[in-house]
């Protein structure tokens, strides 16, 4: 990917939030489809509407929580 085909750097929390929310959004829908109705015929549709739900709501918790989770890191992790 050449430089002009980037995002620029002032938008790494909001691609970061993306990115996140997408990764842990498909794979708590995979976990909670299957553990409530099972890997059974229907299971990859029912984890597609599952993450059309959660993919946006994760996105919007993530960039909330954030910052908070840059705090409490910076609390308990020691700089060099």
């Amino acid at each position: 990917m050449n430089k002009l085909n980037k995002i620029p750097k002032r938008f790494t929390p909001y691609v970061f939030a993306f990115f996140m929310a997408g990764i842990m959004a498909f794979l708590m829908s995979m976990v909670i489809v299957a553990a409530s109705s099972g890997v059974e015929d229907g299971y990859p549709l029912r984890v597609i509407h599952s993450y059309a739900l959660a993919m946006p709501v994760a996105f919007f918790c993530v960039l909330i929580v954030r910052p908070v989770v840059v705090h409490l890191v910076a609390l308990f992790v020691r700089p060099n």
